[in-house]
């Protein structure tokens, strides 16, 4: 295409690793070079193909035309118009029109920036280090038949050029994610165990509320009957009327257990599903508040709540139940809406009141907020919490991801 005599070659040639120098990300690097290129290689549209360390997956960097291509962090090799190359079947590609040209255009090929852009001769040539194909250099122009067999040679000498640098700078960039994927591990790991020591020390203080609860109430209703048994059997007066009393104290110590042991072990969710454990929780707890609240509860999961695994069935209650009790005990709402969702994003519970919201220093914010958020993370879930519709009450929100096999069949989330 170009005849160009030998010296003023090899002044681009050093051009194009001069300007590489100091060059430390795939875009800039690209761009840098474009012009020197473009004194050997005239074209409209330039980009090196990468391939990522699997194989499977590469990304482009363009210059000249911005395409359809530069957009994607990643696309599969075997949808590219170029696979062949890519897979060291053929050495090379020079077409006078690529629109045209069936080699470019199969079944699932990435083809419509060729079409869209009019890129009619194109080059392609391999970028190879220590024998190993790690991209392609590509050279596009929208004249037909603009480029020979001698640019050929002159693109593979760019290629050569090429090859080391964007090698180290994709090496560079795979540490870099390596270190952020470590880091992020790690972050995780401190984050879980500090959240498991913190939720350790919440089940300890539960732990000692119950036994506060057992010996001041519990048991000591059931020394003062043993008592009255005692005086009773000395007495020898075991009638009916006397009898009335101990039995009704007995219920009572029975009503006392119940609720601590709901308290403990959420009966309800292991017999009924988590549905029906929110529902019971909230319906219980708006009635023993003794005040006027309108609640609802919506489950619109189909059913996929009732296939978690047990300790993330229980972890979801919890944070439902203490994001209910704050709601009821703190909030003073005039009604308060529980909404259970199944998406592709994963089930999703809703809490939201209009009470007076988390900005009140009367204790909302503070232990069990922190339990919430920790028994999230141990299940992998997300949780927020913030302000209602119209910043008005207040919003409580955990995501169970899912797999798409279960997520899949439902509605996006709203």
């Amino acid at each position: 295409m170009l005849q160009m005599a030998p010296a003023a070659l090899v002044d681009h040639y050093l051009g194009i690793s001069r300007l590489l120098a100091g060059q430390l990300d795939f875009r800039s690097a690209i761009r840098a070079v474009a012009a020197e290129v473009g004194h050997i290689l005239p074209h409209d549209h330039m980009d090196v193909c990468i391939l990522m360390v699997d194989g499977k997956y590469h990304t482009a960097y363009e210059t000249g035309m911005s395409t359809a291509w530069g957009e994607l962090k990643s696309a599969p090799v075997a949808n590219s118009p170029i696979r062949t190359l890519l897979w060291g079947e053929v050495d090379y590609f020079l077409t006078d029109d690529a629109c045209a040209d069936p080699r470019f255009h199969f079944e699932g090929a990435f083809k419509a920036p060729i079409v869209e852009q009019s890129l009619r001769s194109r080059v392609h040539v391999p970028m190879k280090v220590q024998g190993e194909i790690i991209g392609a250099l590509s050279c596009s122009s929208q004249t037909a038949g603009l480029y020979t067999m001698e640019d050929i040679g002159h693109a593979r000498a760019i290629a050569d050029l090429l090859s080391p640098y964007f090698f180290a700078l994709r090496a560079a960039e795979q540490a870099q994610r390596s270190a952020i994927v470590e880091a992020e591990a790690r972050a995780r790991e401190e984050g879980l165990r500090q959240g498991a020591l913190k939720l350790t020390e919440a089940l300890e203080q539960e732990r000692q509320r119950i036994g506060m609860d057992l010996h001041d109430q519990t048991l000591a209703d059931l020394t003062r009957l043993a008592r009255r048994i005692e005086h009773l059997s000395r007495t020898g007066d075991i009638t009916p009327e006397a009898l009335e009393p101990l039995s009704r104290s007995l219920q009572h110590c029975m009503q006392d257990l119940r609720h601590i042991i709901e308290q403990a072990k959420p009966s309800v969710l292991q017999l009924f599903g988590l549905a029906q454990a929110v529902e019971n929780h909230l319906e219980r707890s708006v009635r023993d508040s003794g005040t006027a609240i309108e609640w609802e509860l919506a489950d619109e999961t189909d059913g996929a709540c009732d296939r978690l695994e047990p300790t993330v069935s229980v972890a979801l209650f919890r944070i439902a139940q203490e994001a209910i009790n704050n709601a009821v005990r703190h909030a003073r709402p005039s009604a308060i809406r529980v909404r259970l969702s199944c998406h592709e994003a994963g089930i999703a519970i809703d809490i939201t009141d209009d009470g007076e919201g988390i900005s009140r220093p009367c204790g909302r914010i503070g232990g069990g907020l922190d339990n919430m958020k920790t028994r999230a993370r141990l299940i992998s879930a997300k949780f927020s919490i913030g302000a209602g519709r119209a910043g008005k009450g207040t919003a409580v929100r955990v995501l169970l991801p899912l797999s798409t096999e279960v997520a899949g069949m439902h509605e996006e989330p709203r």
